[in-house]
């Protein structure tokens, strides 16, 4: 029945790749991942294969692969992602030698790419179980491990018309899981092998903040004001946070939206009632004088989120929360909004007092009102934010211990 799905999916990716770009450029890549690899691939090498759905997942392979390339530089590493949203944006990787779609899971893909690539050891992040692929690996007795994954009650592996596709899951060598209530679930479907070691995307983002870059345009904004940080904002939560601060001059504001087309460029200063430059427009000398620093490039926000006091993370109010940690981890409250509990850091960080849910105008401006009035309860907040990010980094060392890679 598995095998059956996967022809159709393919027959239906196929045919929508016609009309989606997106989609077409993960057919073309699937098809061209063989030659890549037959190029590619140094037959008397040996490779550790990382799977990553999308960019996401990547994040959280990454301190692995990265550990990996510094402690053992005698193995090549593998790269597959699944998502055009992931490769497009990491397929020139330098910490992979071989960076390429993974061929979708039928049997013959699945052991056409396995004789090719001849892995040593396998991880798939977070949620990747294909059938084949598993199956294939087990049978030639090559360690598989699942990193950073979660497991919630509704998922098909824990259905009654599940089981038998669960299965699968008996084909991994060890479960590296973020929490006890992943590790029950597998313990109920007889799944042992299991460690809670916490997400690896912890680890990650503490890179992220080591390796932040100094920005002279940011740090003339800021000098010697108080700064609130709004990063992957989208037009439901610039109206809520934009009509405070147009009453509320003793902060400055940065907003790094999610979307920087020229129409929500616009869309965002025709709400604010005050001077705002450019950041790829303006000088630090410029940038000093006004009120607002718009970022309208993309690969500054982690660095920015340095230069703020309190963070207002988007998509709360609409596809979901973006990235939490990366505000959190310079120790300053999270401010989002209330599509938040898919997402287990932002419910963690919740949970621990380290950031507040709002939703709408109104809460917004109490709780900036208490954070610009209470110095005694901002730097607490603060405190929480930090500690939740560090207090729980180290997933990455526990990981490559348990599987001989320390």
């Amino acid at each position: 029945m598995y095998n059956l799905l996967i022809y159709l999916y393919l027959l239906g990716v196929a045919i929508y790749s016609l009309f989606d770009k997106k989609v077409r450029k993960m057919w073309h890549g699937e098809r061209a991942a063989f030659g890549v690899l037959k190029r590619q691939v140094d037959p008397k090498a040996e490779y550790v294969w990382f799977h990553a759905a999308s960019l996401g997942e990547f994040e959280q392979g990454r301190p692995l692969m990265e550990h990996l390339r510094r402690t053992h530089p005698e193995y090549k590493i593998l790269l597959t992602f699944f998502s055009p949203s992931g490769y497009e944006v990491r397929k020139n990787y330098e910490g992979a030698d071989i960076i390429c779609y993974l061929p979708l899971d039928t049997p013959v893909n699945a052991i056409r790419f396995l004789r090719l690539v001849r892995p040593v050891k396998a991880f798939f992040i977070k949620y990747e179980f294909w059938y084949n692929y598993l199956h294939i690996l087990r049978h030639r007795h090559v360690p598989v491990y699942s990193v950073s994954s979660i497991f919630r009650p509704e998922q098909v592996f824990f259905r009654w018309y599940g089981r038998e596709y669960s299965r699968v899951l008996r084909c991994i060598t060890h479960f590296f899981v973020q929490n006890e209530e992943s590790r029950r679930l597998l313990e109920g479907i007889g799944i042992n092998a299991v460690s809670v070691v916490g997400d690896t995307r912890f680890d990650r983002v503490l890179q992220i903040r080591d390796a932040a870059r100094e920005l002279p345009i940011a740090e003339a904004f800021s000098a010697g004001h108080r700064v609130f940080v709004a990063g992957s904002s989208w037009p439901p939560d610039e109206d809520v946070f934009i009509k405070y601060f147009n009453e509320h001059r003793e902060w400055r504001l940065i907003i790094a939206p999610h979307v920087i087309g020229d129409d929500h460029l616009r869309q965002i200063r025709s709400k604010l009632k005050m001077s705002s430059v450019l950041y790829t427009e303006t000088t630090p000398e410029e940038a000093a004088q006004a009120d607002c620093l718009i970022i309208n490039c993309f690969g500054l926000l982690s660095s920015i989120y340095r230069y703020g006091e309190v963070a207002y993370v988007g998509g709360g109010f609409g596809v979901g929360i973006h990235n939490v940690l990366e505000a959190a981890v310079w120790g300053m409250p999270v401010i989002f909004g209330p599509n938040n509990k898919r997402f287990r850091e932002a419910t963690g960080l919740l949970a621990a007092g380290g950031a507040f849910e709002v939703d709408g105008e109104e809460l917004f401006a109490e709780v900036m009102d208490s954070l610009s009035s209470d110095a005694a309860k901002l730097e607490h907040v603060s405190q929480v934010a930090g500690h939740f990010v560090g207090g729980q980094a180290g997933a990455t060392a526990k990981v490559m211990s348990a599987v001989g890679l320390s």
